[in-house]
């Protein structure tokens, strides 16, 4: 069984050694697609891999099939700028290239580190998401902002052990991710002729607060937890007043439109 570790990115200096170096003997090849980064990237990629492809970022669905279409295996395993595999996670998929299977795909969890610690609760573990897949079995599917694997739930698997998330360096880097997700899925939910109310923006916002600190334990994550609350409603605000704002502006566009003659 051969690997190929297909990765996307821009700009991703400060992340893309640690998760390359995670790969060492595991990937039997590097596949990484660069958006046409400006910092050190590329020169960073180039001391793991020569197959380096240049595309412009369009979405995430079909940038990271283009990687998995240039990879030389079947069997693709796909990784963020900011993940790593832990030690566990490793052995697992290790234990997997020697045995070999019969599925099509392999979930395992996604552990999030936020500032200055692991985050265990506030619904972000255990987070657990395909993404060690067979390409003839399965691909990347969904819309500008939430991509899945599809494999078929029979025939995906679990492995141990974490895929280690460094999501965010500071909270203006995560303002940052907000801003540009929040943009991103109002245009996808209006596409698709979702529509939301004034005060469903509201409603929604304030949800999000009583399910994270109720249900999903956030208190449990200390300070962290409670910093995750707030943005987690700041970004469902942030999407939904977007939605809302676009929908208002192809109403008015449509109230404006010229009528045609009456006869």
């Amino acid at each position: 069984m051969k690997i190929s570790a297909c990765i996307i990115g821009l700009n991703e200096e400060q992340n893309i050694e640690d998760c390359l170096l995670s790969l060492a003997g595991v990937a039997d090849e590097i596949i990484f697609v660069d958006s046409h980064s400006t910092d050190k990237t590329i020169s960073l990629v180039k001391q793991f891999t020569k197959k380096i492809f240049y595309r412009k970022f369009d979405n995430y669905v079909a940038q990271k099939n283009f990687a998995a279409s240039k990879a030389r295996f079947d069997w693709i395993l796909n990784l963020d700028c900011d993940e790593r595999l832990s030690p566990e996670l490793r052995d697992s998929i290790l234990a997997l290239k020697s045995s070999g299977t019969d599925k099509a795909g392999f979930r395992f969890n996604r552990l999030t580190w936020y500032l200055y610690r692991f985050i265990r609760h506030s619904g972000w573990y255990p987070d657990d998401k395909v993404r060690l897949y067979n390409r003839r079995l399965a691909e990347w599917q969904g819309d500008k902002v939430h991509e899945i694997i599809n494999t078929p739930p029979e025939k995906t698997g679990k492995l141990t052990g974490d895929l280690l998330h460094y999501s965010f360096r500071n909270i203006d880097d995560h303002l940052k991710t907000i801003r540009n997700y929040s943009e991103l899925a109002a245009q996808a939910m209006h596409a698709r002729g979702r529509r939301v109310s004034l005060p469903g923006v509201f409603f929604r916002s304030g949800w999000v607060i009583v399910r994270k600190f109720f249900f999903e334990l956030s208190f449990l994550d200390g300070t962290a937890g409670i910093i995750i609350t707030y943005y987690s409603a700041v970004a469902t605000f942030t999407k939904y007043v977007k939605l809302y704002v676009l929908n208002k502006q192809a109403r008015t566009a449509q109230l404006n439109r010229p009528q045609g003659r009456v006869q």
